[in-house]
């Protein structure tokens, strides 16, 4: 891995508040032991990114005191009930001036995702105007990667629960799939049925 691409900073959008899940954030599920959004941290770095930014919101104040996010740089939004448009929104402008080439975003409700699938989507980095998309059996996901030179497009078309959706949609020539289905699955934890796939 080259210094270039150890600088590539990764996104955490940890700040919903679990509303199919009675309210629970999700930041504070348990996962192997540990608060799933301080394991989702670990995998990021684990996988090859350099500084992990992490959005909370719903009970930020309880994630903050039962996380260790020591390492990490954390931003609260506090509009995060809008959906997580207005999270990607405040974790790139977290970003600005810190130099990163490319920020990899992930969402804190996919524990299935970890640093072999975040280690691959790294790798497809070329350059500041890289879209890298991780693919399950050819459909696109979790995580992508996004050159720096496309963060004002993502941030101006991030609204409601739509993330970066309408931003790649019409860059869809542009971006590399990478195949991550044989080392990771990535189902959202959403509702008391999908917790079975917490450890």
């Amino acid at each position: 891995m080259t210094d270039t691409h150890r600088r590539i900073a990764a996104l955490l959008l940890a700040a919903g508040g679990g509303r199919r899940l009675g309210g629970r954030p999700k930041a504070l599920l348990t996962h192997r032991g540990r608060p799933l959004v301080e394991y989702a941290a670990r995998e990021l770095r684990a996988g090859g990114c350099g500084p992990v930014h992490v959005v909370l919101g719903a009970g930020a104040h309880d994630v903050r005191e039962r996380a260790a996010l020591d390492s990490c740089v954390v931003v609260e939004n506090p509009a995060w009930a809008e959906g997580m448009g207005s999270s990607l929104r405040v974790g790139l402008e977290s970003l600005a001036g810190t130099g990163a080439p490319a920020v990899l975003v992930a969402l804190v409700d996919q524990p299935g995702i970890g640093a072999a699938a975040v280690a691959r989507v790294v790798a497809g980095f070329r350059d500041e105007s890289s879209l890298v998309s991780a693919a399950y059996h050819g459909v696109r996901g979790h995580p992508v990667l996004l050159g720096a030179r496309h963060w004002a497009g993502v941030a101006a078309s991030a609204t409601g629960d739509r993330g970066a959706r309408a931003y790649l949609r019409a860059h869809e020539a542009a971006i590399t799939l990478i195949e991550c289905g044989d080392v990771a699955e990535p189902h959202d934890i959403d509702t008391e049925a999908d917790l079975v796939h917490l450890e």
